[in-house]
């Protein structure tokens, strides 16, 4: 294969690196109502647009390094120590989905944790507007951290 060092470096440069999704025609950052001229793009001129999106490979590459930043985040929250891995992937699962900004939010299942009052704190997750927007992936993380018992 030849190499493509040359050939990346040159595309670095005419492409430049954006690390949100934009829209290649206009430069634009695309946001929920953003009209597209162009491609949906990313990173250093991946469209993204219909027809293109992108390999299984990259999809599992993508998730398998957001979730080691959500478990690093979830890491930071109170009660982690003393969590079982179920709980703490269920701590883990709630920032990959939101972000640990609003996992922070969530402060009576925060404080439940900390008390050890598993029972309390999958209660607390399920009386929030996230579980009523996520339904059964929430319903299942609270019977998680309820039991700390994977399913």
């Amino acid at each position: 294969m030849t190499d493509l060092h040359p050939l990346i470096d040159r595309l670095k440069g005419e492409e430049g690196l954006r690390l949100c999704v934009y829209d290649d025609a206009t430069g634009a950052y695309i946001r929920p109502g953003s009209r597209v001229v162009g491609n949906p793009t990313i990173g250093i001129g991946t469209n993204i647009g219909p027809g293109a999106g992108i390999t299984e490979t990259e999809a599992e590459y993508l998730l398998w390094n957001r979730l080691v930043l959500a478990g690093a985040d979830a890491a930071t929250l109170p009660g982690w120590a003393n969590l079982s891995d179920p709980r703490r992937l269920v701590l883990a699962d709630m920032v990959f989905n939101m972000g640990i900004k609003a996992v922070k939010g969530f402060t009576g299942m925060l404080a439940a944790i900390g008390a050890g009052d598993y029972d309390s704190a999958a209660t607390r997750m399920l009386d929030s507007l996230w579980a009523r927007q996520v339904g059964q992936r929430a319903t299942n993380l609270a019977q998680i951290m309820r039991t700390g018992v994977w399913v």
